[in-house]
């Protein structure tokens, strides 16, 4: 198998929050630190099988931080880093330009959005 080349920026940054939920965790880390429970929660239809995957990914990247807390019960919170907080704000214009064209591609893809500002991520 020949080694992946990026072909520019933007492929780059496609390959690192490329699939269906990474851009919606990095959304959903924007303001705070999270348990796995509070991500799974903040994230709708995620499984808990893409979840890990995906934070396991993004944690090889450098983009989220895992701390694991030695306490009983053990506990874990995710949160952004320097390079993953600069990432999410990169992607804000993209989240702009979703809100003010979601109407539109929901009715072309047949999707129902949610009304505005309660989306989970």
């Amino acid at each position: 198998m020949q080694p992946r080349t990026y072909r520019c920026g933007l492929d780059a940054a496609v390959d690192v929050i490329g699939g269906r939920w990474k851009a919606l965790i990095l959304w959903a880390l924007h303001a705070e630190p999270l348990r796995f429970g509070e991500l799974k929660r903040k994230i709708a239809g995620i499984s808990e099988k893409m979840l890990i995957q995906a934070l396991r990914e993004l944690e090889a990247d450098e983009i989220v931080h895992r701390e694991v807390f030695h306490e009983i019960p053990p506990k874990v919170e995710y949160s952004l880093t320097e390079l993953g907080q600069r990432l999410n704000t990169a992607l804000l214009p993209l989240g702009d330009w979703g809100e003010e064209n979601m109407a539109g591609i929901a009715k072309r893809r047949g999707v129902t959005p949610a009304p505005p500002h309660t989306a989970s991520a």
